[in-house]
């Protein structure tokens, strides 16, 4: 049995503690910790047998029982907190992304040098049916050569305001999922990145330094030409889907709705809208990469999505925000770490 602590009980830690009670019988959840507790959520995690509940979350990183940290918390404690875990000898699941300044990303990389300590982050989207179905595909050489990759990702509503001015922008905080993808998909690295983007959604977005709306144009080592374009407001729900095309054929998956019922009538052929938040589309994802990130140390393999995983999408996110600033494409080596 693997003993858990999550560090952080807001959506996401609520959400992984889910996967876990519900979902993962080889792990317990010892503890979970948050500076922002509310009784609510306190009661929440004692009704769900959760025996552990603190304000600090150095009391998991010292409870020696306690064999792996989820760190669920805010962006900004994300590597500080990794860097803790690893000091402690405790296996890490870190959310997305690990920092977003590189430096401290290459000090939770040089941390787990010479250690056999489990590191994942939560790209939850490569445990999605549809993209690893894709995945699989490309994999085993059913479209051949990659030539083309073309990914929506879309959400049915902007975050809110006081979110974006932290979150480090749509291209590290939305489209960093659709960087991940790409290089899932593709199995290759990006050289090059060229961005566009616009305040089409909303003008107070604007006013906060980021942008609502966007493509990206991606060339990767393997030859493939990759375009993302992100939205921050889709009025239908949430718009996830990708294709990738070869010479030898496509492959492609469209959004997952509550049914896939279509009614032809005199007045026209309807069917249902995609699911509208992410919780629904992903939540079986989001079982399995706990999962897997259980069975990594089960098993003592390395964790699906690593931590160079978790650091490449960044720089590709640093490289679009400087071809934004500076109207032009950006080398990925021009972004150091």
């Amino acid at each position: 049995m693997v003993n858990i602590g999550i560090i952080g009980a807001g959506r996401i830690g609520k959400v992984h503690a889910k996967s876990i009670l519900t979902g993962v019988d080889t792990a317990r959840i010892k503890a979970i910790a948050d500076p922002f507790m509310t009784k609510e959520t306190e009661e929440w995690a004692k009704s769900a047998g959760i025996p552990n509940v603190y304000l600090d979350h150095k009391r998991i990183i010292e409870d020696e029982e306690i064999d792996a940290v989820l760190i669920c918390s805010s962006t900004d404690t994300h590597s500080p907190i990794s860097l803790e875990a690893i000091k402690a000898g405790k296996h890490v699941f870190c959310e997305k992304p690990i920092d977003l300044d590189l430096k401290k990303i290459k000090q939770v990389m040089k941390a787990l040098e010479g250690t056999e300590l489990k590191y994942q982050v939560g790209f939850n989207r490569r445990f999605d049916h549809n993209f690893r179905a894709v995945r699989k595909a490309v994999a085993d050489g059913k479209i051949g050569d990659i030539h083309i990759v073309k990914i929506a990702s879309r959400d049915p509503a902007p975050p809110p305001i006081e979110y974006v001015k932290v979150s480090g922008g749509l291209f590290l905080d939305m489209m960093i999922h659709d960087f991940d993808m790409v290089r899932y998909l593709t199995g290759s690295e990006a050289t090059e990145i060229y961005a566009s983007g616009a305040v089409l959604v909303d003008p107070s977005i604007g006013k906060a330094g980021d942008v609502d709306t966007a493509i990206v144009n991606i060339k990767m080592e393997n030859g493939a030409l990759c375009v993302i374009d992100n939205s921050r407001k889709a009025v239908y729900g949430y718009d996830q889907r990708a294709e990738v095309f070869g010479n030898k054929g496509c492959v492609a998956v469209g959004n997952d709705c509550p049914s896939t019922s279509v009614l032809s009538t005199e007045a026209g052929v309807c069917s249902e809208k995609p699911l509208y938040f992410f919780l629904e589309r992903y939540m079986q994802a989001y079982q399995d990469e706990i999962r897997s990130f259980i069975s990594a140390i089960e098993r003592d393999v390395p964790t699906e999505v690593g931590v160079y995983d978790g650091l490449q999408p960044v720089r590709m996110g640093l490289a679009a925000k400087l071809s934004l600033a500076e109207g032009r494409p950006v080398k990925l080596d021009e972004i150091k770490f």
